[in-house]
């Protein structure tokens, strides 16, 4: 059920400007109605927004409750992961140190870590620290986000020494594919050249010089926070992102090696800061500078083309003319203005960070919930407030979006659904069991239990789940983590009928890339067959 947003005035923070200094657009007079309407028809829990004008925080405030069910609300201090936004952060990281004369856009990334090798041995030469932020290696969509997608026991060492065992699915920097992993690799690259954690460098380099106080690079300080959100998401229909909205186990998400790819929390009042020290192109208002002009030229200086595919009515206005990837950040325009944004995504929570330089206003918004159309239709909203344009009712119209995806994803499902009729096994299920290995992920086991068969993610904790028959060779994963995607499981046999591969594919059409189960090819252990 939808869950009323509770809106307390002690959770506003709005920042008067010294008349020295006038704001151009004060924030929209109807944004608390928008944000209640848009959180009160997706049923999201909690919100959090931030705009500054001019350089400056004008707002920062906290919609709703910190947990469904809860009476908690979230304020402008409440902290949300804010998922892949945090990218920016990894490459400000790296930007201080090349301000400081470490390491250079444009070294290769094996003059400073000698033991970093990707799957071809050109590719591992030739390599940038630019090449690591900007998803153009090669590697296919997402690839190798199972070693730490929901878990791993796998340190941040062991999975960027993993990376030499994905295969790339396009030559080296001949086009976009976005990734993750990569991240993971400028994190430990950070650790490498600064001799100091991901965690630290950022905390003491970037966080606490811009006055981002309560924000948080280890997932301990984060559960250590009372005044935290708690993540949501629609788990019980059909597919994810239908049914009813609940509340997530927060410690099964991502692990804290991954943290250079999306696991800073922060709140709207440090994200504030963080837009100011952006707009202020690496200084804050009272001059305190964090980093050189030079490298935040360099940050948002396009590098990589994104293909643009129109997009549908009724989101079609919003397809850019043209979409870039910089360095932690997308560049585009909309309305004819340079737009510079990210968006993040991580186990039940969502947010969007938007710069627009020209008019030099930003914004960051967060939910605690995976309802990804009210954070793009408020940021269209504002978007469209800054830029003097006519009223749209995005909000409305990335939720029809979203709902048209869901549809056809269902109808596909039910497409490929079996007939009646079910085949049958080729084999006992016995002989399906055995122990396999992926070369980048790692060991996976298939075990016959009394209620059939199992299936069991060796470096993943907890990712186990059952096999049931879908037909043919192929079975159905449904892991007993219901935030985890359901997937394929397919057994290709040798001549004697023995097993020689398994291959795997996400169920929904619709399923987060980060589910990669595409990539994988487990074979049989030698002798364990």
């Amino acid at each position: 059920m939808p869950v009323a947003p509770r809106t307390l005035p002690a959770a506003v923070l709005v920042i008067g400007l010294l008349a020295a200094t006038p704001v151009l657009a004060a924030p929209p007079t109807d944004l608390d109605t928008r944000v209640e309407e848009a959180m009160s028809r997706f049923g999201v829990p909690g919100m959090a927004v931030a705009i500054v004008e001019e350089g400056r925080p004008v707002f920062a405030k906290g919609y709703g409750v910190r947990e469904l069910g809860g009476d908690a609300a979230v304020d402008a201090d409440t902290l949300f992961l804010i998922g892949s936004t945090s990218k920016a952060f990894t490459a400000a990281a790296l930007a201080v140190l090349v301000d400081d004369g470490k390491l250079g856009w444009d070294d290769r990334v094996i003059d400073h870590m000698p033991g970093f090798q990707m799957h071809d041995p050109w590719v591992t030469r030739e390599i940038t620290v630019r090449d690591l932020l900007v998803h153009r290696s090669g590697l296919g969509l997402g690839a190798g986000d199972l070693m730490f997608v929901p878990r791993t026991s796998r340190s941040r060492e062991e999975l960027v020494e993993a990376l030499r065992h994905i295969k790339p699915a396009t030559s080296f920097r001949s086009g976009y594919a976005y990734d993750n992993v990569l991240y993971v690799v400028a994190g430990q690259l950070v650790e490498e050249v600064s001799g100091q954690r991901w965690e630290e460098f950022v905390r003491d380099r970037l966080l606490r010089p811009a006055g981002m106080a309560r924000s948080t690079t280890l997932d301990t300080d984060l559960y250590a926070t009372p005044n935290r959100v708690q993540p949501h998401a629609r788990l019980d229909g059909p597919i994810r992102g239908t049914g009813n909205q609940q509340t997530l186990d927060e410690r099964a998400g991502l692990p804290q090696v991954t943290a250079p790819a999306g696991l800073i929390a922060s709140s709207a009042n440090d994200m504030a800061q963080w837009l100011s020290l952006q707009l202020g192109h690496g200084a804050l208002p009272d001059g305190t500078r964090v980093f050189s002009e030079a490298q935040a030229r360099e940050m948002w200086t396009p590098v990589v083309p994104i293909p643009v595919s129109p997009l549908p009515e009724p989101i079609a206005a919003t397809t850019p003319l043209f979409s870039s990837y910089s360095l932690g950040w997308n560049v585009r325009d909309y309305r004819g203005v340079r737009v510079i944004e990210h968006s993040g995504a991580v186990f039940g929570v969502q947010a969007v960070v938007v710069l627009v330089p020209e008019r030099d206003i930003g914004f960051s918004l967060h939910i605690n919930s995976e309802d990804g159309a009210v954070l793009r239709g408020l940021q269209y909203e504002l978007l469209d407030h800054y830029l003097d344009a006519p009223d749209t009712d995005w909000i409305k119209a990335f939720g029809d979006f979203r709902q048209a995806r869901v549809d056809g994803a269902l109808q596909a499902l039910q497409a490929t659904a079996p007939e009646a009729k079910q085949s049958r096994p080729s084999l006992p299920l016995a002989d399906y069991a055995g122990r396999f290995r992926d070369p980048w992920y790692g060991p996976m086991e298939i075990r016959q239990e009394r209620d059939g068969l199992r299936i069991d993610f060796q470096n993943t904790p907890d990712m186990e789940g059952t096999l049931s028959h879908w037909q043919y060779d192929t079975f159905r994963a449904d892991w007993d983590d219901k935030t985890l995607e359901p997937a394929y499981v397919t057994f290709a046999l040798d001549a004697e009928g023995h097993v020689e591969r398994v291959t795997m594919k996400a169920v929904s059409p619709i399923a987060d890339f980060s589910f990669d189960f595409h990539d994988l090819l487990f074979t049989p252990v030698r002798g364990e067959e």
